[in-house]
């Protein structure tokens, strides 16, 4: 099925790439969270609008990427949330969290879906999470969690 992608996904494009995927993949995982659309011949008109956005959003070059790697690493991101005695979360921390305590410890502002947490954060303590900044250039921030 060819869609048009609305959001960047990683391994398959960015933002106003028109891509072939399988049937069931764009049907259940794609379209429903709004990260693609079903490409028709009236969709190409919207493709030069998504990429007009994309280029407004996006770090054009590497030097701009490394200069915001550098103000991420070097910000202590620091998360209140609700734990339990044992120490584990009731819920979990997401990439929204995230990227707001970022702007809030003064660092950079940065888009959540750039955010790719590997593994739940469900527990106190100190975990690491990746910002993907530019194909070429992603920054390991730090993240703290401890309890409110």
């Amino acid at each position: 099925m060819k869609i048009i992608l609305t959001h960047e996904v990683s391994g398959l494009g960015a933002a106003g790439d028109v891509v072939d995927v399988k049937d069931g993949y764009a049907r259940n995982y794609l379209v429903p969270r709004r990260l693609a659309i079903r490409w028709t011949k009236g969709g190409e008109k919207d493709v030069e609008q998504i990429r007009r956005g994309r280029r407004i959003r996006e770090i054009a070059t590497i030097e701009q990427a490394n200069e915001i790697k550098a103000q991420l690493e070097a910000v202590t991101v620091r998360l209140r949330t609700r734990a339990g005695d044992a120490g584990r979360l009731f819920g979990s921390v997401t990439p929204a969290d995230i990227a707001s305590a970022i702007k809030d410890a003064g660092g950079p502002s940065v888009d959540k879906r750039r955010i790719e947490v590997t593994t739940p954060i469900k527990t106190l303590g100190a975990h690491r999470v990746s910002v993907r900044l530019h194909p070429e250039v992603a920054a390991q921030v730090g993240v703290e969690v401890v309890a409110a």
